[in-house]
């Protein structure tokens, strides 16, 4: 087969790996060559290899509503979309709304990059506040979205969850309807579109953060039933290798810190402390660089190769803006964002496409 008439395959291989990946859905319905040569694990890896393939965040974050002679602030009672931010550039756009959710996405949903997918769960009814367990899927190869397996078990709000970048999604925590604190832990296989329950952990941990960080899933602070919204300062780790969890690591955070910014990269953990971002060298949190006053109060903490994103704002109620780290010398770059870009983001991943 010729994948472009007249061309050799491996120059027309070279073009296709050079289309954008907001394209991908278009060559995948061009002819069935090219369908089945962007399916293929090998075109990702050369893409990769060629460097044509593009950093991608991906946010649940607010409408902003114009509103006259004040600028642009968010609604009182904020509706969220899927926003997709390509950090290199600058660039932003909206994915087409979940199905069923056109109206605004559950609140306090997670969402999680695995692979060529997007995965989105959980969350509150914004219009009743029930806690909702269903899953979607969103492919980027298609451009489509899909219904996923419900999340089992009770319904839950507040958990941690992340991604082996692969093909699971962790999940950990969090609490049920009566806001009971939850040990339980469970993963979703995106390919297959089922759950397997993990062994719980040792301790309950409502509101934690979860961090895929060197195999494992780390789940971080949270609190339990009997301590609202006193976090703990101890992490527990889930081997995937042996599919056992760690002994309890103590003092991982400084007492009472919410884990909310907690961030992984280049090896090492960071988070904002204080008025710093701050990185973990051994068990020690060492200030490696003072936040920008104008993202003060963050909203959100990002990571790709050797750069950090963060997402907040001076303070609460105002407009969000983006400043990126460099963690190869600490210095700051303020990214500009459109003012349809400058609601607060709720929850984001990292993909690679």
């Amino acid at each position: 087969m010729e994948l472009i008439p007249g061309l050799p395959n491996d120059i027309a291989r070279e073009c296709l790996v050079r289309v954008p990946y907001t394209n991908f859905s278009t060559i995948a319905s061009t002819c069935r060559d090219w369908k089945l040569e962007i399916h293929l694990p090998e075109f990702f890896r050369h893409r990769r290899a060629a460097g044509c393939s593009k950093h991608v965040m991906v946010m649940t974050q607010s409408r902003v509503n114009p509103e006259r002679n004040s600028g642009l602030k968010c609604q009182a009672m904020p509706v969220y979309r899927i926003v997709v931010l390509e950090p290199d550039t600058g660039d932003w756009c909206e994915l087409p709304p979940v199905p069923g959710c056109s109206d605004g996405l559950p609140v306090f949903c997670q969402v999680v990059g695995v692979g060529l997918n997007l995965v989105v769960m959980g969350g509150m009814d914004p219009d009743t506040f029930d806690v909702r367990n269903e899953v979607y899927v969103y492919n980027f190869l298609s451009a489509t979205w899909r219904r996923g397996a419900d999340m089992p078990g009770v319904k839950r709000i507040f958990f941690g969850c992340a991604s082996d970048l692969d093909r699971l999604v962790f999940v950990a925590g969090g609490h049920d309807g009566e806001k009971n604190a939850l040990r339980s832990a469970m993963a979703y296989d995106v390919g297959s579109n089922t759950w397997v329950s993990l062994p719980d952990m040792e301790r309950e941990r409502d509101e934690c953060k979860g961090i895929f960080h060197l195999g494992k899933f780390h789940v971080i602070g949270g609190y339990c039933t009997d301590r609202q919204g006193r976090f703990e300062s101890s992490a527990e780790l889930f081997d995937v290798a042996t599919w056992q969890w760690s002994p309890v690591q103590e003092d991982l955070l400084r007492h009472g810190t919410c884990p909310r910014t907690c961030a992984a990269a280049d090896g090492a953990l960071y988070m904002c402390q204080g008025g710093d971002m701050a990185k973990l060298e051994g068990n020690t949190w060492k200030a490696v660089a003072e936040l920008p006053a104008e993202v003060s109060n963050t909203a959100h903490v990002a990571t790709w190769e050797d750069k950090l994103l963060v997402i907040g704002s001076p303070s609460f109620g105002e407009p969000h803006i983006a400043y990126v780290l460099n963690l190869g010398n600490y210095t700051w770059t303020r990214m500009e964002l459109a003012g349809r870009y400058s609601g607060h983001v709720q929850s984001g991943c990292y993909l690679e496409l």
